[in-house]
């Protein structure tokens, strides 16, 4: 017996967000932060230099590294998105564009997977809103849409969503392979054939990032739910089971064969970092995903029942669980965002309308807010008025000069008129659309981003890549300097070195005289031992990050015997 739903919804109530709309906020939002900017450091840059190394056959598939360096990050998948971007598209087009294009697909898919899954719970019987006694209760396929509706502006307004989920790296390949998995686990009722592709395809992705044991785990636990649910609508029940359990035997046996197990103590916690952490990472879905739990705590009573409720909840608390025990917090954290995003949809038809005031000003207050900061600061840097954002600028930044791009400026325009617009529609009186309250939450969020991504895109570039460092590197050394070794170097930089470089780089374990140049980053370790070196090596320069003086790369020339 299903409880009383506290959900009070009518049809005028569960119109959609149109299309069009959704389709250009979710396109401008998976585009920014892609296109235009370059390979960032650390684990941008090191994904991309293996992409391009499998590409290029300068390493094994199975076994990825540059010279000695391994990678720091778990999976192989990843790799060989980008590595089969580059062999498949066109030789002539810049292979660090290029790589970025299965990434975007992959966060589109994190999106289309939520929206689908959220679509599935929502059509359940337990989630249905209270019948009217003259009818004109929300329809459920129309319910449905309007809650995923709300998922999607949700999980777009989370604000740890932004900068990872434009990297080419393990984190975007997994939160895409939990989607999927989420979205198997909500449709085996309405889409039975595409929740099976991704009841397969999701373990098996997310095992080959380099989270088998989350993989299983979910899949485990999906299987438990197969066998406890209490639904009439669950049809052919035990090849469920057998399709769930071939796909978590294949991701066992795959991670296995390619050792991708690994196990590790759990890392010690700041708990008051992790609680900051917490708080701002899936801000502002979480106190909607708690409000979901708080009204619809009578129906949490019969979990196998209440599946629109125990599904995401079941899937939030393991990626929290694994986000305790994984060094990677921040990789980590970013798998429960859709699991939050779930619930908090199931908060909108709960919401009491002096709450759905406050989120919308607190939400115009704090994006019309950033929006202004990031303008000022823009144009303090363009024109020196006013003056001391553009000194802050030059402190941090030595060298930079700011460029002035027209493209950019007219898209950070068009957003700002968007944004205005938008706020424009949500302070008149608009109190049918459930999705309202989550509407200028998602567009602040693609605002801040977009704003970030067009004008202050080349400051970010200046302080994040390493092609600033570089170019002070070449005027040090000779144009054509031929051979050059490096030793202490993480594998990102020596990446960078050959992607911004014609140099032949070639990474070694000890700075034994391989060729008449030496760059290294061990200054420490260099100094300990230049006694031994000393005979060998002459140094030249120390080559400053510009917005950093604390990296360092030390230049060495070798002496003649």
């Amino acid at each position: 017996m299903l409880l009383p739903t506290p959900a009070i919804v009518a049809q005028s109530a569960v119109r959609r967000l149109p299309r069009s709309i959704m389709l250009l906020l979710c396109s401008v939002y998976v585009l920014a932060g892609f296109i235009g900017r370059s390979p960032w450091r650390e684990a941008d840059m090191q994904a991309f230099s293996l992409m391009r190394a499998l590409a290029l056959g300068q390493t094994s598939w199975l076994h990825p590294q540059i010279g000695p360096l391994s990678p720091t990050e778990p999976g192989l998948l990843q790799y060989w998105l980008g590595a089969w971007a580059i062999q498949l598209l066109p030789a002539d087009w810049s292979s660090d564009w290029v790589v970025r294009l299965p990434f975007m697909a992959l966060l589109a898919l994190a999106l289309t997977c939520t929206w689908g899954a959220v679509h599935g719970l929502a059509r359940m019987p337990g989630a249905q809103p209270v019948s009217f006694a003259f009818g004109g209760e929300a329809h459920p396929r129309d319910y449905a849409c309007a809650l995923a509706d709300g998922a999607v502006l949700a999980l777009l307004a989370c604000l740890g969503l932004t900068q990872m989920g434009h990297e080419t790296t393990h984190t975007l390949v997994q939160l895409s392979a939990t989607c999927a998995v989420f979205y198997a686990a909500s449709n085996l009722w309405w889409q039975p054939r595409r929740a099976a592709v991704a009841a397969f395809l999701g373990p098996v992705a997310l095992g080959l990032a380099g989270a088998p044991a989350l993989a299983v785990v979910l899949a485990g636990l999906t299987i438990a739910l197969l066998c406890l649910a209490r639904t009439p609508r669950l049809t052919h029940r035990y090849s469920w089971l057998a399709w769930w359990t071939l796909a978590l035997f294949c991701t066992a046996g795959l991670a296995a064969a390619l050792q991708l197990w690994h196990w590790a103590p759990p890392p010690q916690r700041d708990w008051a970092s992790m609680a900051r952490l917490l708080t701002w990472f899936s801000w502002p879905a979480w106190p909607l995903a708690l409000w979901t739990l708080w009204r619809w705590r009578r129906q949490l009573a019969q979990p196998w029942r209440q599946l629109h409720l125990s599904i995401p909840l079941g899937l939030w608390s393991i990626t929290l669980l694994a986000m305790l025990l994984n060094t990677e917090r921040d990789a980590s954290l970013l798998l429960t965002l859709p699991a939050i995003a779930a619930l908090a949809a199931f908060a909108l038809p709960t919401l009491r309308r002096s709450l759905g005031a406050l989120i919308d000003w607190l939400t115009l207050i704090f994006f019309t807010v950033c929006a202004l900061t990031i303008w000022i600061v823009w144009l303090s840097v363009q024109t020196g008025f006013p003056a001391k954002p553009a000194a802050n600028v030059a402190r941090l930044s030595d060298g930079y000069l700011p460029p002035f791009e027209a493209l950019p400026f007219g898209i950070a325009l068009a957003a700002s008129a968007a944004w205005l617009l938008l706020v424009a529609w949500r302070t008149r009186r608009h109190r049918a659309a459930i999705w309202k309250s989550l509407a200028l939450p998602a567009g602040g969020t693609v605002l801040g981003w977009v704003l970030l991504m067009t004008l202050w895109l080349p400051m970010l570039d200046y302080g994040r890549s390493y092609a600033p460092q570089i170019t002070r590197l070449q005027t040090t050394l000779p144009a054509q300097p031929g051979c050059v070794q490096t030793w202490g170097l993480s594998m990102a930089q020596v990446g960078a070195l050959r992607w911004h470089t014609d140099w032949n780089i070639v990474p070694t374990s000890s700075p034994a005289p391989q060729c008449a140049w030496l760059i290294t980053a061990s200054h420490t370790e260099w100094q300990a031992n230049s006694n031994a070196y000393a005979a060998q090596w002459l140094p030249v320069r120390n080559v400053l990050r510009p917005t950093n003086r604390d990296d360092q790369w030390l230049v060495l020339q070798r002496r003649n015997p």
